[in-house]
């Protein structure tokens, strides 16, 4: 079993679905929901279709850190 780490980014039709440790698996969903069901549809049919192909599969069990760090305001001179 391979974990793999998804991202999901709000957009203006609904969300974005994204595997980190592989970008080319990315769909669309109208709600989080969804997109998760998508996102791990779209992950199956690319396993099946790297096994065709006989390409190597990405790693998963990627390790995602939130860095924070404060950002100032930048003022524009007028």
């Amino acid at each position: 079993m391979v974990n793999y780490t998804a991202k999901y980014t709000k957009i203006s039709s609904g969300y974005m679905g994204q595997l980190i440790e592989w970008p080319e698996v990315v769909t669309e969903g109208k709600d989080l929901e969804e997109c998760r069901a998508m996102l791990r549809d779209a992950l199956h049919e690319m396993v099946a279709a790297y096994k065709q192909l006989g390409n190597e599969i990405p790693l998963g069990n990627a390790l995602i850190e939130q860095l924070p760090i404060e950002v100032e305001s930048v003022s524009q001179a007028s």
